[in-house]
């Protein structure tokens, strides 16, 4: 058993980058950004109207009002998308529609509720006195050409995808997916949905691995529940160990007699860095590396998997996409946490925010068996090895879940 520190060492000395490819914006979703993106043009490209309106001289409207409204010729129209050579001079104005170009010699909208309104006349009555810039947005307001909009290593969501989109970015260059397997193993292992038989139970943990890869971005290509036969095990492993870049084990590390997942690893070569870290859940935890492969053998008991999966295998999923791994916060404890001597130890726990300061508190149920822990949970909490327990107002490790919220 190594400290958890010295194992947290060891996993981020073998992490490796993704190759990059290019995929279209529609496919981008919740892809990593492996290039910076700039702007290929201004934001706006040309000075335009905020309004729909009436393009004037402002001189031209000095003293306007709607007791003494002052008569301009109107000469054109100016309508998105419409070539952007009208001009104006002295006494005249023209028809300007949201988004649409500022005609020479225009310096201001006026709104057409501040006029006599559209019309097929040849003349507009303006009701208000308009000052230089009124409702114009000005060419690269916003951005400049060639400006930074999005680092690399960002995560695309609908903003990255709009913004994106405005400036015309058809492809993007992201980090490859990982691809994974998992698997489980065991005999009393059944599928949800099917009638348990003594001595059975519900496999859930490699559900609860497939769902949090694909929310890490990887990409789940071999799932599989493999019996405690050591030539099931090497054929799924076989094959894993040459198409994937992470493999994810459920149970089989401990030292039951039927757990036979390490020693099939060392017969296919992998190299073990780690078998048993000083962490609570989840002390039977195995790490090791193939040629191109990170291994990572987590416990049988659902607690134990789902944080051991959260504390190992989803920063090293960023990692490989290029995400900088997500620091752990600092927060209050409303309740008691109870330490170990020499283990870190973890809980699923709630975190709010309570007068301005960051509060937590952790689940009534601890048993590394009591899936149910994290139903209400959006964090889990963590401290390092002490004789003594923390006690309420006392500060512990918050790593708040990625999908949930603090409120």
């Amino acid at each position: 058993m190594i400290p958890f520190q010295e194992a947290k060492n060891i996993v981020n000395g073998h992490l490796f980058q993704l190759k990059h490819e290019k995929v279209s914006l529609s496919e981008s979703a919740n892809r990593i950004l492996s290039e910076d993106v700039v702007a290929t043009m201004p934001s706006p490209q040309f000075d335009n109207s905020a309004m729909d309106g009436f393009a004037v001289r402002s001189e031209d409207t000095i003293g306007a009002s709607k007791e003494n409204p002052i008569t301009l010729k109107m000469v054109s129209v100016s309508s998105a998308g419409s070539p952007s050579d009208i001009e104006i001079g002295p006494g005249e104005c023209a028809q300007c529609m949201t988004g649409a170009a500022i005609p020479k010699g225009a310096d201001a909208i006026v709104m057409v509720e501040e006029s006599s309104g559209f019309s097929d006349d040849e003349s507009v009555q303006i009701f208000l006195e308009a000052s230089p810039g009124k409702h114009i947005r000005k060419q690269g307001e916003e951005i400049s050409e060639g400006d930074l909009l999005i680092h690399k290593g960002a995560k695309i969501s609908p903003s990255e995808i709009g913004t994106c989109a405005t400036f015309g970015y058809g492809e993007l260059t992201v980090f490859q997916k990982p691809k994974v397997a998992i698997f489980g193993t065991g005999n009393e292992l059944i599928e949800p949905g099917n009638p348990l038989e003594s001595g059975q139970i519900y496999n859930s943990n490699l559900y609860v691995f497939s769902d949090l890869a694909e929310k890490a971005g990887a990409e789940v290509i071999m799932r599989d529940v493999i019996q405690d036969d050591k030539e099931s095990l090497r054929h799924f492993l076989s094959e894993a160990l040459e198409a994937c870049d992470v493999v994810i084990s459920s149970g089989g590390v401990s030292m039951g007699r039927y757990d036979y997942v390490r020693d099939v690893f060392m017969e296919l070569g992998v190299e073990e860095h780690f078998w048993k870290v000083a962490q609570k859940p989840g002390k039977p935890l195995f790490f090791g590396t193939g040629q191109n492969t990170l291994i990572f053998g987590l416990p049988g008991n659902p607690v134990s998997s789902y944080i051991g999966f959260m504390e190992w295998v989803w920063p090293a999923l960023e990692t490989m996409m290029g995400k900088t791994e997500s620091k752990p916060l600092s927060g209050i404890l409303t309740e008691s946490f109870s330490r170990e001597s020499i283990k870190k130890r973890f809980l699923f726990g709630k975190a709010w925010i309570e007068n301005g300061q960051l509060v937590s508190k952790p689940a009534t149920k601890v048993g590394s068996h009591m899936l149910t822990s994290s139903l209400e949970a959006n964090c889990i909490l963590s401290a390092d090895p002490g004789e003594t327990i923390l006690n309420k107002g006392d500060e512990i490790c918050v790593n708040i879940l990625p999908w949930k919220k603090i409120v």
